[in-house]
């Protein structure tokens, strides 16, 4: 709710639809990546499709008698994931920029976990889903990350990308010659 005495500016000629247009057009920077969902819904959405495929026709990854392996592996995983998207939350919280990709991002983030990565949350989501898939002893929920990981980066980190490379073209062309996307 805007407060009564904020003043709106007019709009132009011709209204707003025509004017974002027209900025779109013309090449004005972008607010922000433009994500219109919380990208955690894509590992969860993907993950449930798994585990209730799994139900009807469960693969086990191993059998039931090595299954102790898979359980091991799962938490080491989820604790992994976990410890990692902390690390990288905190950083982006110290560094006072946006966490969320419908937000503006205040500059490039370069230290904690955001060295060796551009995308450490969405590694974290990676382990922790393996994690589950692994603490389940299924073999769907692995056979439908790739589907997660294609629509991840079409929808999300592209989008990210090519705000952050018009909001910071030189600081982030530099760091992404210098980090990977992923590892």
């Amino acid at each position: 709710m805007v407060s009564p005495d904020v003043e709106r500016a007019p709009l132009p000629p011709g209204g707003g639809a025509r004017f974002l247009l027209e900025a779109l057009v013309a090449g004005s920077p972008i607010a922000n990546p433009g994500v219109k969902f919380p990208p955690p819904f894509l590992f969860v959405a993907g993950f449930l499709v798994g585990w209730l495929i799994h139900r009807q026709w469960p693969v086990p990854l191993l059998p039931r008698a090595s299954a102790r392996v898979c359980e091991v592996a799962g938490w080491a995983a989820l604790a992994m994931g976990l410890g990692v998207i902390l690390w990288a939350f905190a950083t982006f919280l110290r560094r006072r920029t946006a966490i969320y990709p419908n937000q503006p991002a205040t500059q490039i983030v370069r230290d904690g976990p955001y060295r060796w990565t551009r995308n450490p949350m969405y590694l974290s989501l990676t382990s922790m889903y393996l994690g589950l898939a692994l603490l389940i002893n299924s073999v769907v929920p692995i056979l439908v990350l790739p589907v997660v990981l294609i629509l991840l980066v079409s929808l999300v980190i592209r989008r990210e990308e090519r705000y952050l490379q018009a909001a910071f073209p030189e600081e982030y062309g530099a760091y992404c010659a210098d980090v990977r996307r992923w590892l």
